[in-house]
Order: C-alpha cells, then sequence, then structure tokens
C-alpha cells in the first residue's frame, strides 16, 4: 500500500469534514467527487449549487454528496459577518467590510467556516497565490499555542527510492518564509519534526541543508545553518538533527561516511531544512523530474488545518492533501 492510500485510510476511520472553495475549477470539481466517493472526508463547496452541477454534469461526476454553501444565501451569513468583525476589529475592521469580504473571498468564507467549527479544514490554492490561501488563516485562524511560526512543507513520496522513509520526505520550508533566520530555522525544525511523525508515524531524521557539509565552505548562509542547528540542539533537544551538510551527505550513505563521519544523521535524513526558498523550490525538480508525488505545502503552526495547493497541482493531488487535511484534523 502506497503512502497516500495509508493517509487515506486512517482519514476514513474519523471522517472530517473540509472545505473546497475554489468551485469554479474543474480539477476541484474532479476531487470532490472522488474524496467522496472514496469516503476520504465530508465536502463542502462554496458558490452556486447551480453552475456546480452544472460543471459537474460537464464533467461528468457525481457531486450529489457534497454540500453547497453560498455566501448570498446562507442563513449563517450574519453569524459568520459577525465573527469575522470581532476577529478582526482590533484592526480596523468594520460590520460593514467583513460582509463585503465574505460576499467577495471564497477563501476567507472557507476560514470563516473552519473557525466557526462547521467545517474541520480548508484546501485551496489551486488557482490562487499561497498569499491568498495564507492571509485569512493566519489573520482568523492564528498560531497553536506554543508556536514560533507558521511554515509551510511538502511531503515528497518519490517512486524506487532507496532513501528517507522508504522514499518519503518531509521537505521545509518551501512555501512560507523567505528568508527565516537562524532562530526560525530551528522552529522550522522542531514543528517539521512534529508533522513527519504524526503524518507518516515514523522517527524524523533531520538534516540542516547547505552548500557546505561541517565546515567544507565559508560563508554567511553557512554560518545560519551552522547557529539553527546550535540553537536546535538547545532549545529541542530531544531531536534527531544534524547540520550543515549538503543533500547527498545527508541522503546518501556512503557519501555520509566521507562527509559527515561520525554523524548520526547524514545518510539517514528523511526531514530535510532548507535554508531558504530559492532553495526551497527544489521540490518541484525532485517532482518532475524524480516523479514524484508532492502534497503541499501543508502548513503547520495554525490553529486548525489550512493547506495550500501548487497552482500546477492535479486533481490526485487535492484528493492527497484533502486525505492530509483531514487526518491533520483529527490530531488538532
Amino acid at each position: 500500500m502506497s503512502y497516500i492510500d495509508m493517509i487515506k485510510e486512517r482519514a476514513r476511520i474519523d471522517k472530517k469534514t473540509i472545505v473546497l472553495p475554489e468551485s469554479n475549477d474543474k480539477r476541484t470539481l474532479l476531487a470532490a467527487a472522488r474524496i467522496v466517493e472514496e469516503g476520504i472526508a465530508d465536502i463542502i463547496m462554496i458558490g452556486d449549487e447551480e453552475k456546480i452541477m452544472d460543471g459537474a454534469g460537464w464533467l461528468e461526476v457525481d457531486l450529489s454528496k457534497v454540500t453547497v454553501v453560498n455566501p448570498k444565501t446562507t442563513p449563517k451569513l450574519d453569524d459568520y459577518v459577525n465573527l469575522l468583525y470581532e476577529t478582526r476589529k482590533a484592526k480596523g475592521m468594520t460590520p460593514e467590510k467583513a460582509r463585503e469580504i465574505l460576499l467577495s473571498d471564497p477563501l476567507t468564507f472557507g476560514v470563516i467556516m473552519v473557525k466557526a467549527n462547521d467545517a474541520d479544514g480548508m484546501v485551496a490554492g489551486a488557482c490562487h497565490a499561497t498569499a491568498d490561501t495564507l492571509r485569512p488563516a493566519l489573520q482568523i485562524l492564528k498560531t497553536a499555542p506554543g508556536v514560533k511560526l507558521v511554515s509551510g512543507f511538502f511531503l515528497m513520496c518519490v517512486p524506487d527510492c532507496e532513501y528517507g522513509e522508504n522514499g518519503t520526505f518531509l521537505f521545509a520550508d518551501c512555501g512560507l518564509n523567505q528568508d527565516p533566520t537562524a532562530e526560525e530555522l530551528a522552529a522550522i525544525a522542531d514543528s517539521s519534526a512534529r508533522s513527519f511523525k504524526s503524518l507518516v508515524g515514523a522517527k524524523p531524521i533531520i538534516a540542516m541543508l547547505s552548500h557546505s557539509t561541517k565546515g567544507s565552505a565559508k560563508h554567511p548562509l553557512v554560518d545560519k545553518v551552522v547557529e539553527a542547528t546550535r540553537i536546535a540542539h538547545e532549545q529541542y533537544p530531544g531531536l534527531c538533527i544534524d547540520g550543515e551538510m549538503q543533500p547527498d551527505a545527508a541522503l546518501v550513505p556512503s557519501i555520509a561516511k566521507s562527509k559527515a563521519p561520525g554523524s548520526e544523521v547524514a545518510g539517514k535524513a528523511n526531514v530535510l531544512i532548507f535554508p531558504n526558498l530559492d532553495c526551497g523550490i527544489g521540490y518541484k525538480l525532485v517532482q518532475r523530474l524524480g516523479k514524484a508525488e508532492a502534497y503541499g505545502p501543508m502548513l503547520q503552526g495554525i490553529a486548525k488545518p489550512v493547506n495550500d495547493l501548487s497552482r500546477g497541482c492535479s486533481w490526485q493531488d487535492i484528493v492527497g492533501v484533502v486525505a492530509l487535511t483531514a487526518v491533520q484534523a483529527q490530531l488538532s
């Protein structure tokens, strides 16, 4: 059984309700039909029911078991307006502005449904920029207790791969923090370890990636990763973490022996922490050239599960991210 099939099985055990606000995207319609067919989650779509069902007919899929909520006609609109106003009034929100936003922005509407406990999580981003998904989530749901910052990760499943956890890896941060500080990198490593443990079930073995391995290069970028590793050891002593190291030293045992002898991480890593987003986009190379399944960017550190999608995602990717979001909701 593949990794994502195991996640789907976990999702079915305690079925959650996930909002898909991008009802005008055909990939979302296809994914919603498959999700309810497989019993992975209950689905709420936001929009005009007639248009959604017309789209389903054109695509020849069954969305009869999907709940459709139209912001313009839902009897809960006033409650949602008040909730958004109360949540954001310190930032200048007014009831009139809250109503305008909820009637025009389905992503914010979806997040408010999660805030109101009318849904357990939301997945969006197939036709919106990452910022459009993250902004309302951060503004309305905020960070989970004890979390220093929200970060993004991908779960990567590489076929026929001898490295990582049977070819499964967590890559972070690949979608949110552009140039994290050393302390932020350490916090991302800690959050990523918990995400890997909860979603994969194996021991997280964390490599702090760099273009240098154990002092082979000198540069402020290397210094940041070295300092991040030191902070992680100090602030999160339970982590199995090492750095700085190049990806081949992190993954390949034979190379690890020569580049990082004695490291408990080198050659065994399954969680890869990138020093910035310019490096983090490497997940696209693994996905496209290595034919890996890439699920995300998932978010870690938000009070309730909201996850982003790449605008290049397939409908199958959406199904996988919804399954992962449902499992996150079980754990939250």
